[in-house]
């Protein structure tokens, strides 16, 4: 998923929303570059945007897998920072191992994250 730095986050929150309605308990992987900044998945800044997902994500008791170590997800000349995230269900909790952002070259300024 693509959240728009430019649009209410919460557009994006609502179609979220929608996927896990139609997933009806069934496990759901979640690959988002969210725009949003927050300590809680390890970024050095927290912003309004970062807020506001992370009590999304908690009240609907999803799982962050961005772990914190030397790589970011998303890197360009200007800098870096964890807005891509990687969000599963509780469903799927015990199913995921050794996830991590690979050091493999992509031709996007987003990493690959692997598990």
């Amino acid at each position: 998923m693509y959240f728009d730095i430019g649009r209410q986050i919460e557009m994006d929150l609502s179609k979220i929303e929608a996927m896990l309605q139609h997933a009806n308990g069934v496990g759901v992987l979640l690959a988002i570059d969210s725009n949003a900044r927050s300590a809680k998945w390890h970024d050095p800044i927290t912003n309004s945007r970062g807020r506001t997902l992370d009590e999304y994500l908690m009240s609907k008791q999803l799982y962050i897998l961005n772990e914190e170590g030397f790589n970011t997800p998303f890197q360009n000349r200007r800098g870096a920072s964890n807005i891509d995230l990687t969000v599963i269900t509780n469903q799927l909790i015990r199913t995921v191992s050794q996830w991590e952002i690979s050091d493999q070259e992509s031709s996007s300024e987003h990493i690959i994250n692997t598990s």
